[in-house]
């Protein structure tokens, strides 16, 4: 038999101090996940273990035997994702990260619902959600972990895709102002896929008014992909900018910052027709600040 060369995350070599607490903190708040053993090997010796001892006691069945294997291989799959989406999420740590204020409480939960991810992709999005959350603990409610759980891949893929319209106007806000416009559809935003969205409950979607911004400056700065665009309104305050038909829940605010969308081409274009009585007629040296 081949040698089994899976390592466990806590032989990684020489970790940062926020890695080595992170693993510290998975390895106490799961009892002892992180164990240094090889995974699968250990768990199939131990079901063959478990079947001599019950050999040994009573006349187990091979149905029983069967059941026996899967429960392990199973557990092992489990723990082997486990240990990838943690090992994903280490990269991500910041020098001043905390993973030492999450709650033991929050890591269970978490791991509860990502130990049956194994696609790969979706393993990165969780990675994302463990490390923004080492990051900066209280970022992603158990709400929100209890979503994200019952995404499927298909799910996720939808939702970057609408963050690929997002913009800074305050908050992260995805601009969808008609769903039946062809920018949107190319890219699979259409009244279902978004009404779809919204029974997730990832965001609220009002297809006949849409939805206002209130109580604006005179001048301020949004952004698309960092790059900015400056606004200048009719009266000297409080006034009020159309920001389209979709607006995240709390859940969806807080995922939409692990999605790494890329932005749509000549999307700012299309968003400055929508805006062009705002566009100022000639540029300026005022102080025009982003949207707090």
């Amino acid at each position: 038999m081949p040698e089994d060369n899976s390592i466990s995350v806590v032989n990684l070599g020489a970790l940062s101090k926020p890695a080595d607490t992170l693993i510290k903190k998975v390895y106490n708040a799961l009892g002892g996940a992180f164990a240094p053993y090889q995974i699968k090997r250990v768990a199939k010796a131990e079901a063959e273990a478990a079947i001599i001892k019950a050999e040994s006691e009573i006349a187990i069945t091979d149905l029983q035997r069967r059941a026996m294997h899967r429960f392990f291989d199973e557990e092992a799959k489990r723990q082997h994702n486990i240990e990838t989406i943690t090992e994903k999420a280490i990269p991500r740590l910041v020098d001043n990260s905390s993973p030492e204020a999450v709650e033991d409480d929050w890591i269970t939960n978490f791991f509860d619902k990502s130990r049956i991810v194994s696609d790969s992709k979706m393993q990165d999005l969780w990675s994302r959600v463990l490390a923004g959350e080492a990051n900066s603990p209280g970022s992603y409610s158990k709400k929100t972990i209890n979503l994200m759980g019952d995404l499927d891949k298909s799910d996720a893929e939808l939702f970057m895709k609408l963050c690929s319209y997002g913009w800074i106007i305050g908050n992260f806000t995805p601009l969808i102002f008609d769903t039946q416009a062809k920018i949107y559809n190319d890219n699979g935003i259409n009244f279902d896929s978004v009404s779809h969205l919204e029974s997730l409950g990832l965001v609220q979607f009002e297809s006949l008014s849409g939805y206002n911004r209130q109580k604006l400056p005179k001048n301020f700065t949004v952004l698309y992909c960092g790059k900015p665009l400056r606004l200048t309104m009719p009266n000297d305050t409080d006034n009020a900018l159309t920001i389209g038909k979709v607006l995240l829940t709390r859940a969806g605010r807080e995922l939409a910052n692990i999605c790494e969308s890329p932005g749509i081409p000549e999307f700012q274009e299309y968003v400055e027709s929508q805006w062009k009585d705002f566009l100022p007629k000639q540029e300026t040296e005022q102080d025009v600040s982003p949207i707090a």
